[in-house]
């Protein structure tokens, strides 16, 4: 089992869902019987909660999105996802 650094240098994997299954059940298992984790991983939780309300109706600053497209060159759709000839199934 994580101990609580372990645990805590993972919490954004976990909240993203990006662990793998064990991991994310050691993680698991350690925030339920450390509070202290417990309480940092709420602390995230909620944060991330009142972030995506708050930038959920604010509209991209014009050109922004022509910014990042020239920071990734051709391969880059106005859409954000990769053009065509980039996706396996045009190989």
């Amino acid at each position: 089992m994580p101990d609580c650094n372990d645990t805590l240098r993972e919490l954004e994997l976990f909240l993203d869902h990006e662990l793998s299954e064990s991991a994310r059940l050691e993680i698991h298992g350690h925030l339920e019987g450390c509070p202290d984790c417990l309480q940092a991983f709420d602390f995230h939780a909620e944060l991330r909660t009142v972030i995506a309300a708050k930038c959920r109706n604010d509209e991209m600053p014009p050109g922004l999105m022509r910014k990042i497209a020239n920071c990734f060159g051709p391969d880059f759709a106005e859409d954000g996802l990769a053009t065509d000839h980039d996706t396996p199934e045009s190989s």
